[in-house]
């Protein structure tokens, strides 16, 4: 009898086991609906957005197990959106800009430019970041029609220091097209873009130099974990990294060729990226080697968030999938 009872014992620690390592790494979660997914940011380990094309955007209050579309009116494709805390978050979309103070429930459209400031061109605003409450930063692009087609014609940094009341074009140092920015503390700043340009402020963003990138690959994301330490990605499995303030980037060699698009940070040394087909790369090192994780989806994955226990991403055709650590 004793035998028999220690053996149930182990069997039930082993199913135990077996469970929970069930449970961990990424699991799909419910569709808001078929629309590419190209954003993603979460409050809390419950509350949470994802928004995407044709102004789609959505909200959860369960950690993604269910969402509810909410209603914009807006045609134009979401391309990020971002909480600066609770209750004031932005979302940019093509020419538009949006900022709810009450945690969304409410958004109101905020012009930060001019209706003849660009002279026959069109800005395409692709990220936005606020060091504090009052200065913010949103990039882009202009573009000009060229036989029926839209053309970067030159680089877009507008800068607020009034929580985005009023806005005022920055001068950059290059005409490429901006695609991503990230804020370290209240005044330094990094922007990557096309051509592997990448940006950096020390005054919150009123001048910017030039960093040396040493790929000409078009970076999609960045994220710095202080001063020093930074992480950028893109093109052809291009993963960057510095730990210098980017002074100096250093090309992490991996055998991935899939474009990636996102990379995040947990703490100082656990980082997740997200990219085409379904790809999901994880480091335990501060970005020194990267392994491959399963994601459950062989679609593109365009945004991540992660938190300290949790992670979401999400991609074509409404995919998200979460991480539970």
């Amino acid at each position: 009898m004793f035998l028999r009872i220690n053996i149930l014992s182990l069997l039930v620690l082993i199913a135990a086991a077996s469970g929970s390592f069930g449970q961990a790494g990424w699991t799909g979660l419910s569709k808001p609906g078929n629309v590419d997914l190209v954003a993603v940011y979460f409050t809390s380990d419950r509350n949470g957005w994802v928004a995407g094309d044709a102004g789609y955007l959505a909200v959860t209050n369960d950690g993604g197990r269910n969402w509810s579309k909410v209603p914009l009116n807006l045609t134009e494709d979401i391309n990020e959106i971002y909480f600066r805390n609770e209750s004031d978050g932005y979302l940019v979309a093509g020419r538009k800009v949006f900022i709810t103070r009450d945690g969304g429930r409410s958004w109101n459209e905020t012009r930060i430019y001019g209706a003849n400031e660009f002279r026959g061109m069109t800005p395409e605003f692709l990220s936005i970041r606020f060091a504090d409450k009052k200065r913010g930063i949103a990039v882009g692009s202009l573009l000009r029609k060229v036989k029926n087609e839209d053309v970067v014609v030159d680089s877009l940094v507008m800068r607020t220091d009034d929580g985005g009341e009023t806005w005022q074009r920055i001068q950059m140092p290059t005409k490429t097209e901006l695609f991503h920015l990230d804020y370290n503390g209240s005044s330094h700043a990094w922007i990557v873009g096309d051509n592997g340009v990448v940006l950096a402020s020390t005054d919150s963003g009123k001048t910017w130099v030039k960093q040396g990138s040493g790929t000409t690959n078009a970076l999609f994301n960045v994220d710095f974990r202080d001063d020093d330490e930074g992480y950028a990605v893109g093109e052809g499995g291009t993963i960057l990294r510095t730990e210098n303030g980017g002074r100096s980037w250093t090309r992490v060699i991996t055998n991935f060729t899939e474009t990636l698009m996102r990379v995040d940070f947990a703490d100082d040394k656990n980082g997740w990226i997200v990219g085409h087909k379904g790809s999901i790369l994880r480091s335990s090192d501060k970005g020194r080697s990267w392994i491959k994780q399963e994601s459950t989806t062989p679609n593109h994955l365009y945004g991540l968030f992660m938190s300290k226990r949790n992670g979401w991403a999400v991609g074509a055709k409404g995919v998200i999938v979460g991480y539970q650590r």
